[in-house]
């Protein structure tokens, strides 16, 4: 007896499709999986790029602070042995005479 076409269901074939796309699921998923682990070893080294930047701009601001700090003392200094000259003059004369 003859079977009609549309009863007849090879079933070698779905499996084989089937399997296809269990592997192709697979090798998504570890690829998404790569992608995450990248982005978290990015995301890391930018954290810890930017605590090294963050933690240099402190000791550049504390550096800075203190050379104001020592500024203001040798311009109070100068003014102290050269009572005669005024802000202006004293930055003037600082400029030209500046070795």
């Amino acid at each position: 007896m003859c079977m009609s076409t549309t009863e007849w269901i090879p079933s070698r074939p779905r499996i084989k499709k089937a399997k296809v796309q269990v592997h192709r699921l697979i090798r998504r998923k570890r690829c998404e999986e790569q992608v995450e682990k990248d982005m978290e070893l990015k995301n890391l080294k930018l954290y810890l790029e930017n605590k090294n930047i963050m933690e240099e701009n402190e000791k550049l601001r504390k550096k800075a602070s203190l050379l104001h700090q020592e500024n203001l003392a040798l311009m109070s200094e100068f003014q102290t042995k050269f009572p005669h000259f005024n802000r202006c003059s004293t930055t003037l004369f600082l400029v030209l005479h500046r070795k």
